[in-house]
Formats: C-alpha cells, sequence, structure tokens
C-alpha cells in the first residue's frame, strides 16, 4: 500500500435519493465536515447502480467509490433493490481482488436519511482510507497498459457477469443473513472460480491472442498464471473453436 505525500485520491460516492442522499443532505444542513474531493452521484436506487458503472470509473482513473443505500429491509421499493447492490459489490470486490485491485477501493454503506453524522464519519474514514491505498494501478504495482487490459477485459464479460448473478448467484430469500451467509460462504468461491474467474482467464487469453500467437509459456507469464492453468483453458477453447495450437510453432493462436 502506497504512503505518498501529498496524495489526494478521487473518489465518487453513488447514493440512492430516498435515504443516504437524505443522510448527506443533513450533514450538510448540520456543518459536518467531510472531504470535498469526493463526488457525488444521486440515484432513485442503490440498485441502478451497474457493474459497468464501476468498471468504468476505475478505468477513467478513479482511486475510490463508494455505493451508499438504504439499510437491507429498508428500502424504499417493494423489490427491495438494495439487495441487488450488496451481490453486485460482493461480485465486483471478488473481480477486484482477482485481477489484483485492492477490493478496499470499492465500499458499500447503508445510511439513513437521519444519520448525517454517520455519513460524515463514513467519508472521513474512507477517504483516509483510500489515500492511505494510493493511486490506483500504482499502489497495486500494475502498470497503466496492464491495468487497462485486466478492466477492458472485465468490462467485456460484464453481461455474462449480470446473467451469472441473476441466475446461478441468487440468494432466495432476501434476508441480511441469508446474503452474508452465502457471499462468505464456501459455495460462492467455487462458482465465483467455476463460472466467472474461469471465464475472465479465457477472455484475457484470447485478447492477448488478438495481437500475436503466443506459446502457453508466454501466456502464463502474461496473466500470472500457472503454466497448467494455460493448458487447462486451451484444452477447453480448442473444444469450443475459438483457439488453435500451431505444432510447428508451437503456440496458440484464434482460431
Amino acid at each position: 500500500m502506497s504512503t505518498e505525500h501529498n496524495f489526494q485520491p478521487k473518489m465518487i460516492g453513488i447514493i440512492c435519493n430516498w435515504c443516504c442522499y437524505g443522510g448527506a443532505d443533513l450533514c450538510g444542513v448540520s456543518r459536518f465536515q467531510y472531504p470535498p474531493h469526493i463526488r457525488l452521484i444521486r440515484v432513485m436506487c442503490s440498485s441502478r447502480v451497474d457493474l459497468l458503472h464501476i468498471i468504468r470509473a476505475f478505468s477513467n482513473g478513479i482511486d475510490g467509490i463508494f455505493i451508499g443505500g438504504c439499510h437491507l429491509c429498508d428500502c424504499h421499493y417493494v423489490t427491495q433493490g438494495n439487495f441487488n447492490a450488496f451481490s453486485m459489490v460482493q461480485v465486483c470486490r471478488k473481480l477486484m481482488e482477482h485481477i489484483g485491485i485492492y477490493p478496499e477501493r470499492l465500499r458499500l454503506e447503508w445510511v439513513s436519511a437521519g444519520e448525517g453524522i454517520r455519513f460524515a464519519n463514513f467519508m472521513n474514514e474512507y477517504s483516509a482510507e483510500v489515500t492511505k491505498l494510493g493511486p490506483l494501478g500504482k499502489a497495486e504495482s500494475i502498470d497503466d497498459k496492464a491495468l487497462a487490459f485486466k478492466l477492458e477485459t472485465v468490462k467485456k464479460l460484464i453481461p455474462y457477469i449480470k446473467l451469472v448473478l441473476t441466475q446461478r448467484l441468487h440468494v432466495p430469500l432476501r434476508t441480511e443473513e441469508a446474503y452474508h451467509g452465502f457471499f462468505n460462504s464456501a459455495e460462492f468461491e467455487r462458482l465465483f472460480e467455476e463460472l466467472i474467474a474461469d471465464k475472465l482467464a479465457i477472455s484475457q487469453i484470447t485478447s492477448l491472442l488478438r495481437e500475436k500467437s503466443l506459446s502457453t509459456g508466454e501466456i502464463a507469464d502474461s496473466l500470472g498464471l500457472s503454466p497448467s492453468e494455460v493448458s487447462r483453458h486451451m484444452k477447453s477453447s480448442s473444444k469450443q473453436g475459438l483457439v488453435r495450437y500451431d505444432v510447428n510453432r508451437k503456440c496458440y493462436a484464434l482460431a
């Protein structure tokens, strides 16, 4: 983590109209202080925050993002949309960790309209945390080109990830205990690796192969994977007709 002096992070907060925005408004009326460099965006419900919004923000150099909504089971909509936001954030943080970005750069907080002081305290605490982390990419020892590549491959996979969220990572019981239990379970870890991590690795490999043909070792070095992992993904991709192996050059290319 970075301890650079005079670093001021670029941060945004995407907050729901009914609760968190009310808390932010009360914070201002009450003259509670929080860092002015955090820009707030108001949406009608925290469920309106799309995974694509988060990835685009990081792609544009934002160092920290927080999503603010109504407390769980206290959403102003019958659909209890904040549970959707909870699921999306859990998957997004897992994705960030998977590609080498500190998951702490994304936070989800529940703030009611009467919690102005809590809003201010959170904003100050979160700003200090992101400042301590340092600039996106540089703090993680990822150069700009590699960071852009990682985020772009995630972006291409977003329609598929959203389908997985609704179909395979759906929690039937909308309670705080059920959601925390599922997303902290070994079952979630297994499903993430099987349904998302493997697909992301294949997406990264095919993106590399669009540039030029590569050997198993070259792919492994570029993506930080083991040769056996690359071979497993290549075998699967070959069966699907995505890649082919050039025996003479001993490398893989797009089919």
